[in-house]
């Protein structure tokens, strides 16, 4: 297979009583990881590079390990906190993040960005991100929220749900508006479809369903997981190289 890369995030499930997590199974270290002041622009490079931002989720620890190395052999370059020590060149990302608590759990098990489906403020102005340490990815839906995320300092942003608001055609206009601010397309985007949303503008797409198939995920079918994240970030690549 090819060298293509793509980014993964791991995503978790909001917290109850009742479900699990991924602050149940990741297993987040303790020990604060040290931050190098160039972190941002490195993980924005990479996001940027690969087109794919990739989004496991997961209700055991076994699987979603098993799923992200299968996705890591298929070419995605970012994976779970566990792996952090085992591919520490790759750009972990945790998504959904809802509070600061998620947040500060996530840097500590070493998380190069976030990502939110709304702009959560207190987030947005951790000492960590507002330094450049880390890179917050919040959600946005509208141009006034897109300007506000960006007039409080986010380098990039979220849009969603994009495919409930028009897909690749709503960040064609938005992009009219805004060509100067970096976004990232969100929820219900196919493979086939990476490259037209990266031609309309898109800086990079996340997958979810995509590449982690249900079906896949619930037969432990890790070859086809490798093979939807191979397919994934070379168009991803190939997309953003044109």
């Amino acid at each position: 297979m090819g060298t293509a890369t793509a980014t993964l995030s791991l995503c978790q499930w909001p917290t109850s009583s009742s479900s699990s997590s991924v602050r149940m199974h990741v297993r987040f270290s303790c020990r604060t990881p040290h931050l190098s002041p160039y972190t941002v622009d490195r993980t924005l490079c990479q996001i940027n590079n690969s087109g794919v931002i990739a989004c496991l989720r997961a209700n055991s620890a076994e699987v979603a390990m098993e799923a992200a190395k299968a996705a890591i052999a298929g070419g995605i370059s970012v994976v779970l906190q566990q792996l952090v020590k085992e591919h520490p060149t790759m750009a972990l990302g945790v998504g959904t993040v809802l509070r600061i608590e998620d947040a500060k759990s996530a840097i500590n098990a070493g998380a190069k960005f976030l990502m939110s489906p709304a702009t959560v403020k207190d987030i947005m102005e951790m000492d960590y991100v507002q330094s450049g340490e880390i890179l917050y990815i919040p959600g946005t839906m509208t141009p006034t929220e897109i300007l506000s995320a960006c007039d409080e300092g986010a380098k990039i942003v979220k849009i969603y749900p994009v495919s409930a608001l028009g897909g690749f055609q709503y960040i064609s206009a938005l992009k009219k508006a805004f060509p100067h601010i970096s976004m990232v397309a969100s929820q219900g985007i196919t493979i086939d479809s990476i490259g037209e949303y990266i031609l309309r503008g898109a800086s990079a797409v996340v997958l979810s369903d995509a590449i982690f198939d249900k079906d896949a995920i619930a037969q432990h079918d890790l070859d086809k997981i490798q093979k939807l994240a191979h397919s994934a970030a070379l168009l991803g690549n190939k997309s953003v190289n044109r």
